[in-house]
């Protein structure tokens, strides 16, 4: 369970069916989540109708409604973040409930290390109250009873949510404060995150060692070792894309779009492609975007390159450039001035192979997505 924020735009992905709206805050489910339900109704239905004596339905009909209550407990637990960031202003896109528990997705990271450790911290709050509300409800009740049983499973899961969620590494909530701290304390949040996701990395081994002397002591079964290990897997990629959000996030004031933007060399709507090619060569501007301009000269069109590369040689005379360009109309703009992180919420929020890089009303350059990602991950290849 943890905050996903995404500072600059949308999800990279869909976060799954929408079951409604809790508090205002979309809610999501994660087709993962049928694995876990499944996995937990055989599990825990078969427990309990053995411990009371229970018809093989209505075994299955309570571990069910186990599952109802693990969905409900780990919704309050991200509503506790949810609501938390709402408060201090910070947007909320939605809450998706998957295999391995949930997460929250906001608009953009916290302004203060104050407020990234209340709204980390908000969520472990709630699933520690709601353990220890289960835990008297399991005092009071009558033993071997189906409340009871009820009661002590919700206490259980609860508490170990919230421990273990407590733990300080990213991707969990422990690490966000553990973040906030070491943001606080050198007024760099990226080297807050660095530190936080390599000591997840260590909470990722330290998971996978206990789990597997539990298994090896025969303390937990193979089921319990397989699911611990994926949780230990994901733990380990969740501070792995940590470590690479900070290292792009330092990066961002090295975005220059007078640097980065392509100049565009434009011919005028007619003309053979060949013709536009040969131009440009004589003109020493063969390596600029081609562009397409109407009777005024204002750019209509980009020419694909691709496209251009693949009409024959003996076939470009007869082509024109229209032919291989795309308008300009569904390409978006982005003002020379913006900052870096500016630069970065745009391409989030219209994603994009290219955009026009404007000054006023004038299109100065063409910005190509693929050098902005070699600029923040020069050492990454990307694919062609």
């Amino acid at each position: 369970m943890d905050e996903r924020s995404q500072r600059h735009g949308p999800p990279e992905r869909r976060p799954g069916l929408s079951v409604g709206r809790v508090f205002g805050v979309p809610v999501y489910l994660n087709a993962s989540m049928l694995l876990l339900a499944v996995l937990v109704t055989w599990l825990y239905g078969s427990f309990v109708r053995r411990q009371l004596e229970l018809s093989p339905v209505a075994g299955y009909v309570v571990g069910f409604g186990f599952v109802v209550c693990l969905l409900a407990s780990v919704l309050l637990h991200e509503l506790g973040h949810a609501l938390t960031a709402r408060r201090y202003g910070i947007g909320v896109r939605g809450i998706t409930l998957e295999l391995l528990g949930g997460y929250t997705e906001m608009d953009r990271d916290a302004p203060t290390p104050k407020v990234d450790l209340l709204v980390s911290l908000a969520g472990p709050a709630v699933s520690l109250l709601l353990g220890l509300v289960a835990v008297v409800a399991t005092v009071v009740l009558p033993d071997r009873t189906l409340l009871d049983q009820f009661a002590f499973q919700l206490a259980f899961s609860n508490v170990v949510v919230a421990v273990f969620n407590s733990l300080p590494g990213l991707p969990l909530d422990g690490g966000r404060a553990l973040r906030a701290a070491v943001w606080a304390l050198s007024r760099d949040r990226h080297l807050g995150t660095e530190v936080a996701a390599w000591v997840g990395r260590v909470v990722a081994l330290g998971t996978a060692a206990v789990v597997a002397l539990l298994t090896w002591l025969e303390i937990t079964s193979p089921i319990g070792l397989v699911f611990m290990l994926l949780v230990a897997f994901t733990l380990w990629q969740g501070a792995g894309q940590s470590i690479r959000v900070a290292r792009v996030s330092r990066r961002f004031p090295l975005i220059d779009l007078d640097a980065l933007a392509r100049p565009v060399y434009s011919v005028p709507t007619g003309t053979p492609l060949a013709e536009a090619q040969r131009r440009g060569v004589e003109a020493g501007r063969d390596q600029d975007v081609l562009g397409v301009a109407d009777a005024a000269g204002r750019l209509v069109a980009l020419v694909d390159r691709v496209a251009a590369d693949a009409v024959p040689p003996d076939r470009r005379p007869w082509v024109t450039v229209d032919t291989v360009a795309r308008g300009v109309e569904g390409v978006h703009t982005i003002p020379v001035g913006l900052t870096g992180e500016q630069v970065i919420r745009v391409v989030q929020t219209y994603p994009g192979a290219q955009y026009l890089v404007t000054a006023g009303e004038d299109v100065i350059g063409v910005l190509h997505v693929a050098d902005l990602a070699q600029l923040l991950e020069p050492n990454r290849k990307l694919n062609k």
